[in-house]
């Protein structure tokens, strides 16, 4: 089919709806509701042929076939592992995720934070599944990828070693929602080492389709904490992390249990009465399940005596579920950055929230015609993809009282932690954002517009 005979049937498809969350692609054409039937009709549990309980479905290098940490690894389904499993019990919630011996912890800190919104999470992990009634080892979970969203069919068996899960689980064993999870995002990248390493905004925007913004805490805006608050109160998707300085300090354990180059959840930030002044403060997650800062505002920490008991029955927290709260001062002292994944308006249900409009632009880099280099090319940049936007709303509720229209950029690229069995990796990518002038847009265009408008080029490189 020529590029342009499919492109008009993918326009065609969009139109009808096909991509979207509630018609996804299938998967490797893999049809959850017929397998499922197929399996009940001749009483067996599924086994998925597509992504085989195997060593390539583990990894390629450090947990490939040959690797010492492979060893003694066999495929098992939930009911080998536990008398009763469940899939989610009594809600699926953040302290569902510990994280296993895969260096996913950007995805697992991306994952709790998707339990605190249920629409969302309904959008990833469809309902209806489970282990009881119509059990026949088959699950099925959604991801946005490039635009359109597919639905991911899986078996239910997983890897363990001694009769517990090699990677993520729940922390009392008995609930496998987000050990399923993992599978079906692993079978999407081809396999479990292929999720070693990465961002938090990355599983953000595959768990939403929204949109990343990152602010780095060394020069916070003044207006962060009201940000936070509102991304949480609009159901927005939060982590953070502590940079590290060389290979050696990568999940070292700090003095106050604080893990660095490591990725958290930020679930929650409130102001308290404290010493008789309001005192800011952020609630944070281990994916780990365990290792808590033991500063001020920890669990136990005197502080929480201080305030008063209607915040201290709210707030507080004395278990070991890797959650905890520390001051609003301190984490910007001591942590780098704050990823916040904004959603997009079909995935905010409540109408009584603001809702972001939503243009996508799909385009490429072609050797000698598209692909200009960075700015330190001056004589090619222009080739790049660019696009042109037009800003006509003001804010709602300006920052600093400043009027403007605020607006979120990102640039993604298809495919490539797919391609790290081939020793491909990320390309180095980027844009940069240009106004156009008013008498330059008016005249080129020969019309009129308000002087409360802006538009932007947009150059991506």
């Amino acid at each position: 089919m020529s590029g342009i005979a499919a492109k008009l049937q993918q326009n065609r498809a969009r139109a009808a709806g096909i991509g979207t969350n509630a018609q996804a692609l299938k998967f490797l054409n893999q049809d959850y509701e017929a397998l499922k039937r197929e399996c009940l009709e001749c009483g067996g549990l599924f086994k998925d042929d597509t992504f085989e309980a195997n060593s390539p479905a583990l990894g390629f290098n450090e947990l490939g076939p040959n690797s010492s940490k492979v060893r003694g690894v066999e495929w098992l389904r939930p009911k080998q592992l536990t008398s009763n499993p469940t899939f989610i019990s009594g809600g699926a919630t953040r302290t569902d995720i510990c994280q296993g011996a895969l260096g996913d912890c950007w995805l697992l800190a991306a994952i709790a934070s998707l339990t605190l919104n249920q629409d969302v999470f309904g959008r990833v992990v469809p309902s209806g599944q489970s282990f009881d009634g119509d059990y026949a080892g088959i699950f099925h979970f959604q991801f946005w990828q490039y635009g359109e969203w597919v639905d991911v069919v899986i078996d239910d068996r997983l890897p363990a070693r001694r009769g517990e899960l090699l990677f993520v689980h729940s922390a009392e064993g008995s609930e496998f929602w987000s050990a399923l999870l993992e599978k079906a995002y692993a079978k999407l990248n081809g396999s479990y080492e292929a999720l070693s390493g990465g961002t938090t905004t990355e599983g953000f925007e595959d768990f939403t389709g929204g949109i990343a913004e990152v602010h780095e805490l060394a020069k916070a805006s003044p207006n962060l904490f009201k940000t936070i608050q509102k991304a949480l109160s609009w159901g927005s998707l939060l982590g953070c992390s502590i940079d590290i300085t060389d290979s050696a300090d990568s999940e070292a354990i700090t003095s106050q249990k604080l893990v660095k180059g490591h990725a958290y959840s930020l679930t929650g930030a409130e102001e308290v009465e404290y010493s008789g002044e309001l005192t800011k403060l952020v609630r944070i997650r281990n994916p780990w399940g365990q290792v808590e800062w033991t500063g001020p505002w920890s669990d136990g920490s005197t502080e929480w005596r201080q305030v008063s008991d209607s915040d201290r029955e709210k707030l507080s927290s004395k278990a070991e579920d890797g959650e905890f709260w520390m001051s609003y001062s301190d984490f910007l002292r001591l942590y780098s950055r704050v990823e916040i994944c904004n959603l997009t308006p079909d995935a905010l249900s409540d109408d009584s929230v603001n809702k972001w409009a939503l243009s996508k632009f799909d385009s490429n880099w072609r050797k000698g015609s598209t692909a200009g280099g960075c700015r330190n090319f001056p004589n090619s940049f222009w080739m790049n993809p660019q696009f042109l936007i037009k800003l006509e709303e003001e804010d709602d509720d300006p920052a600093d009282n400043e009027v403007g229209c605020s607006f979120v950029v990102g640039l993604i690229q298809k495919n490539r932690r797919k391609m790290r069995k081939a020793g491909e990796d990320m390309h180095t990518i980027g844009f940069a954002i240009y106004e156009v002038p008013q008498e330059v847009w008016t005249a080129q265009n020969n019309r009129k517009y308000s002087t409360n408008s802006t538009s932007v080029f947009i150059s991506s490189s």
